[in-house]
């Protein structure tokens, strides 16, 4: 009974050391001294034409890997594991594999399509509030 209570007490002191050995993930990226980013939106940039989506914002460079995300300083430096309630809510909500090999050419033509598409919706509401809301007197 002594040695299966040992063995109970030495299993739980493991745990913390799990716990930790978690949030002490290490990923490398490889990327270069200084990436070519595009804005993708407001505060957050892509690096441009990469493997992977690699994100910068709020002074981090961010990468996700199968659900997790881990942030780095510098672009060589190695990227470490974030729990997920750090990660910037614009990243979590950012559509995995969306900005793999992103360019710049697609993100003027993506923001350009944007602005023609609000501005044919500004111009369908004016139209249906110039006419009465759609009303048709027959």
């Amino acid at each position: 009974m002594k040695r299966l209570a040992l063995v109970f007490a030495l299993a739980l002191s493991l745990l913390p050391a799990a716990a930790q050995a978690q949030v002490g993930v290490r990923v490398e990226v490889g990327l270069p001294v200084a990436p070519p980013l595009v804005v993708v939106q407001p505060g957050v940039q892509v690096v441009e034409d990469w493997h992977e989506e690699v994100f910068f914002t709020r002074g981090f460079y961010w990468v996700r890997r199968d659900d997790h995300w881990y942030r780095a300083r510098t672009p060589r430096a190695a990227f470490v594991y974030v729990e997920p309630r750090r990660v910037p809510g614009a990243l979590v909500r950012m559509p995995p594999g969306h900005y793999k090999h992103w360019r710049k050419a697609e993100a003027k033509a993506e923001r350009k399509a944007w602005k023609q598409h609000e501005k044919a919706e500004r111009k369908a509401w004016k139209q249906e509030k110039k006419h009465g809301h759609g009303h048709h007197d027959d």
